[in-house]
């Protein structure tokens, strides 16, 4: 049995085959093509790849920003793919274009479902910092996608109301500080990631690295303690494209948390850096679990 799996990103999908047994047998990159017409493209030369590898057995899963109504298989607010309309029925129109039966999932969902599978853990919260922030929920081993498809959204919460505004028009929000676009905005990198050359500079001694370093990485703190004190998920999995720094993110943000700990006998209490945890960077997280989605019988949903 081989289920295929897709994550759409702004920039690549990144399409895998996956075994009964867990396996990434095959992984295809495409660079993405924005608007519907490019999605619909890109996705089929992904799929025609895979397909060397076999024949889905089931639902071809697909991951995608925005927010997803699973009734109707649409998706609506997803800026960064040029699907800024109305409401695109995105699912139909993969099916149709690829002759084989779609099921569309938001990408933080998705890559929740694929850290749960790598972890083991029916109790968990993964925190995508990438461009931006959310978190996805797996709560006793079910997704909360929430009445509206919001769940999660933590990163629009604001924190600081003489902050810069955010791009959701509310003004301090903590993705203006803990995501991958603040980074960039704090730490201008032209050769190579911001989150690496800041951690690098940072380490090196620089003074103005370190104070940046220390903003973001209380930013995605504060992310930890909201999801322990609003659903205290077992597991806080760091993930997205931020989280390719892997245990030097880790532990920056435990540090954190350990000294919010030392002044808060109840944050301590909470043993939250040891709730903490980052995945391989060369684990395909969101693909991984949009494959899991077409097998629905392999997730509880």
């Amino acid at each position: 049995m081989t289920s295929f799996g897709l994550d759409i990103g702004a920039t690549k999908t990144l399409g895998i085959v996956l075994d009964g047994d867990g396996q990434v047998l095959a992984e295809v990159r495409e660079p993405t093509l924005l608007g519907s017409a490019g999605v619909v493209e890109t996705t089929a030369r992904v799929v025609e790849r895979l397909r060397v590898a076999g024949e889905p057995s089931g639902p071809i899963g697909v991951g995608v920003p925005g927010l997803v109504d699973l009734s109707t298989g649409s998706v609506t607010h997803a800026v960064n793919l040029g699907l800024d309309g109305e409401a695109l029925p995105l699912e139909r129109l993969l099916a149709d274009h690829l002759g084989h039966p779609v099921v569309l999932e938001n990408d933080v969902n998705a890559a929740t479902l694929g850290a749960a599978a790598l972890t083991g853990a029916d109790d968990l919260a993964y925190l995508s910092i990438g461009t931006g922030l959310a978190a996805g929920l797996l709560l006793d081993g079910r997704l909360r996608r929430g009445t509206r498809g919001a769940a999660g959204e933590i990163g629009h919460l604001p924190v600081d109301p003489a902050g810069v505004v955010c791009q959701c028009g509310q003004r301090g929000c903590l993705e203006t500080v803990a995501s991958g676009a603040a980074l960039s905005a704090a730490w201008p990198s032209p050769d190579r990631p911001a989150a690496q050359s800041l951690f690098a500079a940072a380490a090196a001694g620089d003074p103005v690295a370190v104070t940046v370093r220390r903003t973001f990485v209380g930013g995605v703190a504060q992310a930890v303690v909201m999801l322990a004190l609003t659903v205290d998920v077992d597991t806080v999995v760091l993930g997205g494209g931020v989280a390719h720094l892997g245990e030097a993110l880790r532990l920056a943000v435990a540090e954190d948390l350990h000294l919010r700990g030392a002044t808060s006998p109840f944050l301590a209490s909470l043993g939250l850096a040891d709730r903490v945890r980052v995945l391989p960077a060369d684990r395909p997280v969101a693909a991984i679990g949009a494959a899991l989605l077409g097998d629905r019988r392999r997730v509880l949903l």
